[in-house]
C-alpha cells in the first residue's frame, strides 16, 4: 500500500504578484516541511511571474480570473475546486478573499484559517462598518483568524468583535539569506541609468497606488531638493514598483526638473540586489500591516523612514533604526529625508541597529514554526 500523503493547505489569494502578502505565502510554502503538508493556491484573479519564486515542485496554482466586483461565478469555481483537492485546510487572506471561507465550508473543509495582512485601499483606517459586520459574520465559520500586527490584532478583537481566543498574532519574518547589507562598494542594478557614485540613494518599494501613497515621498524629496542645493547635488531617488501612481509621481518630478534623478523601472524581481544599492528605505504609506519590505530594508542594513501608521511602529524604532513621521505630512518627511540624507554617520547607526532587530526579532524560521503550530491545531 502506497503511504499517505501529508495534509493539504489550500490558499485563496486575490492575486499572486509582487507584494509583501505575496512574498509571505511563497516562504511558509517554501520553508514548511514537505514531509508535513502540501499546498495549492488559488488566485482570484490571475498568477504571475512571482510564482517562480516558489521551490517546491509540487504546488499546483489555479488562475480564476475574477472579474471586477462581486463575480458570482468565482464562488462557484472556487467550490468545485475545494471539492476536488478536497484541503485538510484553507487559508485565506485579507478582505478580498475572506467570502471564500464560505465555499470552503460548503466543501467541508474541516479547519479554515484567515489572515489579516494589512488595510483595503478603500478601508485604510478600519473604519468602515460594512467590511467590520463582514469579518463579523463571516468569523463564525473560521476557526482562526492571523493578524501581522497588535494594530489589526485590536482591530478584530475591539472592532469586528472576534474572540481572542479564536486570534493568533504571527509577525512576518525575512530570509536573511537573501535579503543582506551589501559591500561598500556602490551598487547600481541592472538597467539603471543613474549615476550613483558618491550619492545617496533614497528609495522605496511597493505597488504604486493610493494606500502606500508614493506621491508624499515624491512632494517630500522634490521640498528636500528646493531648499538645499547640497540634498540636490547628493541625492538620487529609486521608485520600485508599478501602479497608477508611477505616471503621476514622474509628472511632479519632470514639472520640477528632477526627472533625472529618478529611477522608476516597474515590477522587479531583483529587489534583494536593489536594496544593497541604497542608501535610505522610505515607506510612506497611509494604513499598512506588517511591511516584508521594511524588514527586507532592514535586514539590507538600511535605515527606514516610514510613516506612524498600522504595524510600522512595531518594526522601526525612532531615534535607533530609522525614523516615524506622521502620513502625508510632507514637511516632516522631507525633514526627515534631510537628516539622514546629509548625515552618513546617523545612517550607519540606525541601519546598524536595523540589522541587529532583525536577528535579534524577526527570523524567519521562528515565522513559520509559528504557522505551522496553527496549521498543526486542525
Amino acid at each position: 500500500m502506497s503511504e499517505a500523503k501529508p495534509p493539504l493547505i489550500v490558499h485563496i489569494i486575490y492575486r499572486l504578484g509582487v507584494g509583501g502578502l505575496e512574498n509571505g505565502l511563497v516562504n511558509i510554502v517554501n520553508k514548511l516541511p514537505t514531509t508535513r503538508y502540501r499546498h495549492a493556491i488559488i488566485c482570484l484573479t490571475e498568477s504571475t511571474d512571482f510564482s517562480q519564486r516558489i521551490c517546491r515542485p509540487d504546488v499546483e496554482i489555479f488562475e480564476l480570473h475574477k472579474r471586477p466586483g462581486q463575480d458570482w461565478r468565482s464562488f462557484r469555481s472556487v467550490y468545485r475546486l475545494l471539492k476536488q483537492l478536497r484541503p485538510a485546510i484553507v487559508h485565506t487572506r485579507n478582505l478580498a478573499a475572506i467570502e471564500y471561507q464560505v465555499c470552503a465550508l460548503l466543501a467541508g473543509v474541516s479547519y479554515r484559517i484567515h489572515g489579516e495582512h494589512g488595510w483595503d485601499v478603500f478601508d485604510p483606517d478600519g473604519s468602515n462598518v460594512k467590511y467590520q459586520l463582514l469579518r463579523r459574520i463571516l468569523g463564525s465559520i473560521i476557526h482562526r483568524f492571523i493578524p501581522l500586527s497588535r494594530h489589526l490584532e485590536s482591530y478584530l478583537r475591539d472592532r469586528v468583535a472576534i474572540s481572542g481566543s479564536k486570534i493568533t498574532r504571527i509577525c512576518n519574518g525575512v530570509d536573511t539569506t537573501v535579503f543582506y547589507p551589501g559591500e561598500n562598494e556602490a551598487i547600481v542594478p541592472d538597467g539603471c541609468g543613474l549615476a550613483l557614485r558618491d550619492k545617496v540613494v533614497i528609495g522605496t518599494v511597493g505597488r504604486m497606488h493610493g494606500v502606500k501613497d508614493q506621491i508624499t515621498l515624491v512632494r517630500a524629496f522634490i521640498l528636500s531638493c528646493q531648499q538645499s542645493a547640497e540634498f540636490a547635488e547628493r541625492c538620487r531617488l529609486f521608485l520600485i514598483g508599478d501602479g497608477p501612481l508611477k505616471a503621476e509621481a514622474i509628472d511632479l518630478l519632470s514639472a520640477s526638473n528632477l526627472a533625472d534623478c529618478v529611477w522608476s523601472p516597474g515590477e522587479r524581481a531583483d529587489i534583494p540586489v536593489i536594496l544593497r544599492a541604497m542608501d535610505i528605505f522610505v515607506l510612506p504609506s497611509i494604513a499598512e500591516g506588517i511591511s516584508n519590505t521594511i524588514l527586507e530594508a532592514m535586514a539590507s542594513g538600511l535605515p527606514v523612514i516610514a510613516t506612524r501608521v498600522g504595524g510600522n511602529p512595531e518594526l522601526v524604532t525612532d531615534g535607533e533604526t530609522g525614523r516615524l513621521v506622521p502620513a502625508q505630512d510632507v514637511v516632516s518627511l522631507s525633514m526627515a529625508l534631510n537628516e539622514l540624507a546629509l548625515d552618513g554617520e546617523c545612517r550607519r547607526r540606525f541601519g546598524e541597529g536595523s540589522l541587529r532587530r532583525i536577528h535579534a526579532e524577526f527570523s524567519i524560521d521562528s515565522m513559520v514554526a509559528r504557522y505551522q503550530q496553527v496549521y498543526d491545531g486542525q
